[in-house]
């Protein structure tokens, strides 16, 4: 027997059609009843596999959540973004112990950047180089910015990923393509394998960056999504946090440039899927299609995967898509409601291997839900982000920030990002001390638009128990745990102090709609605030952080990782 694990970064489980989930916005431009996504290869997947319902990020983002998968343990109670530790018992040494040939194609930069160690254990590996931040284009190409530079999140990372992408002519020379492209030569070298009588099966990782941003897909993929009147700025790379910085016109079109990398993704996965059944592996291959979360375009006014103060983690990032399609179709076209997590996939695999799970793994096995032998193997589900001022450096932070895995920290803020726990009934975001946690009750209220906590105190004590019993079994230090050692029903003790001061000096100007930005350094304010083609927008004043909270408190905070409202950092929080 042979696995395939594919991942696809950051794929929003409304933009797989096959989950049937209505449409989170309006596509404008487009006619009345155009489907809203197509993603005809992941709906026949869909068909032949297990579909989760309840699968829920654990640990969060990108390098966290592959911690997590890699290792079967829950990483964001104890552990920040960082390589994997030496004495981590991984996925890759466990399967090739037990005799199988593990191997990893992947596009996914911080896998490999920096020695992350990602690599560690596997027979044989390929990196298929030039996506997002890779610092792989060695010419000095300045390619022209797509967007006025104050909506770019990174205009460096903009820019190098724009030069690795320079020479790239057809649809086969985007990132997924390539990734994918090089597994299939594998598979179709290596399909003997697994069979009887054959050399020894596989484990194959494949792990495809998109479609994460730079939001840039084929043209003929954008004109299926796209408003066609659309002339305005291609923010490829939108700056996350709050959302106000861009007009309705351009944030429907970065939701479009999404979609139609979501379409190129789906469609090169149908390609892999196809080369399966031409080279005669689909009999005797698990497949497993997952993603690491989801991304924000506009709910709860945040935009991308923002971090600290606004790293709440809502459904939209932490309610993703997975199925499992076994060789011999156990639980093809069953939709398990089970609640699920990356932590389990580790004893799943293992379990279909014949391997057994190391002692200390967190996971569970997902076969007795998949059998319907079992409706639940866990009553909750836990989520969240470990805080990078526990972790960090500033210096090793902003590293990190280059693949958006320390968001927010700029405004140099003590805050704690919340914890989610949730139910197949409840989520508690779990706020630290000084902040007031949110309760929503998915069942009457998928979008989590109300607030229920003052309604239903019970269900909050017991789901934050829950959360303290879990971080206490998972290892997490007295440091990590404290911030939320609160009651929940209310706060807890005063409201958290601003994290900004209000004599802080800012530079302010606005756009041509008159929203304002503002700066902490001069200099950063003439370069950001200008159009696509190098204009300045508009004069640029001093004005205290203070004054400028009086005269417009929705006025735009501008770091290198995320837009805050001046509100969210200079009141005090409850």
């Amino acid at each position: 027997m042979n696995v395939i694990i594919i991942m696809n970064d950051s794929l929003r489980r409304d933009h797989v059609a096959a989950y049937g989930m209505p449409a989170p916005w309006k596509r404008l431009g487009r006619p009345e009843g155009e489907p809203f996504v197509q993603t005809p290869s992941l709906d026949r997947l869909a068909k032949q596999s297990a579909v989760f319902e309840r699968f829920y990020v654990s640990s969060y983002p990108t390098i966290p959540c592959r911690t997590d998968i890699f290792t079967g343990r829950y990483s964001f109670p104890h552990r920040p973004w960082q390589p994997l530790e030496p004495g981590d018992v991984v996925l890759s040494e466990l399967v090739r112990q037990a005799g199988y040939l593990p191997v990893l194609f992947f596009d996914t930069p911080p896998l490999a950047n920096d020695n992350a160690n990602f690599t560690r254990g596997f027979a044989g590996w390929q990196w298929l180089r030039g996506q997002h931040a890779d610092r792989y284009n060695v010419d000095p190409i300045d390619p022209p910015l797509p967007a006025a530079p104050y909506k770019l999140k990174g205009t460096p990372q903009t820019k190098l990923y724009l030069r690795n992408a320079a020479e790239r002519v057809y649809e086969r020379d985007w990132m997924c393509a390539r990734t994918l492209s090089a597994a299939m030569d594998w598979l179709e070298r290596n399909r003997e394998r697994g069979r009887p009588g054959g050399p020894p099966g596989f484990v194959l990782y494949v792990d495809m960056w998109d479609p994460h941003e730079p939001f840039d897909a084929p043209s003929f993929d954008l004109e299926r999504y796209a408003d066609p009147s659309f002339s305005g700025d291609q923010i490829i790379y939108p700056q996350y946090g709050r959302p106000s910085y861009f007009p309705p016109e351009e944030h429907n079109h970065v939701r479009a440039l999404y979609a139609a990398l979501v379409a190129l993704a789906d469609r090169w996965l149908g390609h892999l899927l196809d080369k399966l059944d031409v080279v005669g592996l689909s009999d005797n291959t698990l497949v497993i299609h997952l993603t690491d979360h989801g991304h924000l375009f506009g709910e709860h006014d945040l935009q991308g995967k923002p971090g600290g103060p606004l790293g709440t983690l809502y459904e939209p990032t932490l309610r993703i898509p997975l199925m499992i399609r076994h060789p011999a179709g156990i639980g093809a076209g069953q939709r398990v409601s089970g609640l699920a997590q990356h932590v389990d996939l580790l004893p799943t695999l293992l379990e279909f291997l014949g391997v057994p799970a190391p002692a200390g793994t967190d996971g569970h096995s997902l076969w007795p839900l998949v059998r319907g032998e079992q409706e639940r193997i866990r009553d909750h589900a836990f989520s969240g982000r470990y805080p990078n001022a526990l972790a960090h450096s500033r210096e090793e932070a902003r590293r990190v920030a280059v693949f958006d895995g320390a968001a927010g920290v700029e405004t140099g803020s003590r805050l704690v990002e919340p914890l989610t726990v949730t139910t197949e009934e409840w989520a508690l975001i779990c706020q630290p001390r000084g902040r007031a946690s949110e309760l929503y009750d998915l069942r009457t209220d998928p979008h989590q638009e109300r607030d229920v906590l003052r309604d239903n105190p019970d269900v909050a004590r017991e789901l934050h128990s829950a959360l303290i019993r879990f971080l206490e079994g998972t290892g997490a230090s007295a440091a990590r745990i404290a911030p939320f050692r609160v009651d929940v029903t209310r706060g807890d003790a005063e409201p958290e102090p601003p994290a900004l001061a209000a004599d802080t000096p800012l530079y302010a100007g606005e756009d041509e709609r008159g929203t304002i930005f503002a700066f902490r350094a001069e200099a950063q304010a003439r370069a950001s605030l200008r159009t696509r083609d190098g204009e300045p927008l508009s004069p640029i004043h001093q004005v205290t952080a203070g004054e400028l909270l009086r005269a417009n408190p929705k006025a735009l905070l501008h770091t290198p990782t995320q837009y805050y409202w001046l509100d969210d950092l200079l009141e005090g929080k409850q």
